[in-house]
């Protein structure tokens, strides 16, 4: 009969729980909670996303059927589907996405030396979106077709450990250009985007931000770069030239690169 600590119990141990306990009384997330703390509630999602489950019900009947280690695990509260259900929707989603900065920021810490194929200093990153498929009549919210419902997450990778630096969550119907605006750029950092990305106002808004990109080898990216002060631009990586103030049908000089082809289009004309 094992007697030692459960996995589980050891992975959540590497987690710093002072942190996390920080960004609970920062929104007091614990206020009036008698059973089912805001940790109770982290544990059990960790626990569904490491166990792969599938719903509340799944969650619950998992959790139960370990309950003399649940105690050993970290809960301290009972746990039930209602319980879950409500606090999934009434305790502040700001708890965690400021638990997950944290976490993002100890995992980048660990990864920033390592080599990734190509000499640069600066940060790359990724930019993408991907569309998942919901059922119609469980998410009436989220139309996106006339039979069909979807969300899209656009996510930031950080190429250096592939780890995601931001994620957004919209309606399947909203354009991935659009998400450019709430993108937060970093001064001398290299973006990688696709075709879906090409908006002249708002790779002007790039270059104003001091940030850069270099093509992705793929037949269907673009090749944007602004470099900033002190960054070092790969040998084929293109400066944006701006022609006119991007308040008035802004000009700029790009070029594509399309399975091996390049082709420049220097006076792009902006509606």
């Amino acid at each position: 009969m094992n007697t030692g600590r459960t996995i589980f119990a050891q992975l959540m141990d590497l987690l710093p729980l002072a942190e996390f306990r920080r960004c609970v009384d920062r929104y007091e997330g614990d206020y009036k909670v008698q059973s089912f703390s805001c940790l109770d509630q982290f544990l059990c999602l960790a626990f569904a996303q490491l166990t792969y489950r599938e719903s509340l019900r799944d969650i619950q009947t998992c959790l139960r059927a370990h309950q003399p280690q649940l105690y050993h695990m970290g809960f301290r509260g009972g746990i039930s589907r209602n319980t879950l259900a409500n606090a999934n929707a009434q305790r502040d989603w700001c708890i965690y996405a400021d638990f997950a900065r944290i976490l993002i920021a100890q995992a980048r810490a660990l990864y920033q030396h390592d080599p990734f194929g190509v000499k640069l200093e600066q940060t790359v990153y990724a930019f993408d979106s991907t569309t998942v498929d919901l059922c119609l009549s469980l998410f009436p919210w989220a139309q996106f077709r006339r039979r069909k419902s979807a969300v899209k997450l656009h996510t930031l990778l950080d190429l250096r450990g592939n780890l995601p630096t931001a994620v957004y969550v919209t309606g399947g119907g909203v354009n991935d250009v659009k998400l450019l605006d709430q993108l937060g750029l970093e001064a001398g950092a290299f973006y990688l985007l696709d075709r879906g990305y090409v908006d002249y106002r708002r790779l002007y808004a790039i270059t104003q931000g001091l940030a850069s990109s270099s093509p992705a080898p793929s037949r269907t990216r673009a090749t944007v770069a602004a470099p900033g002060a002190g960054s070092t631009a790969p040998r084929d990586c293109v400066p944006i030239r701006p022609f006119a103030s991007p308040d008035r049908r802004a000009r700029v000089g790009i070029r594509l690169r399309c399975g091996g082809f390049t082709t420049s289009t220097p006076r792009k004309t902006c509606a």
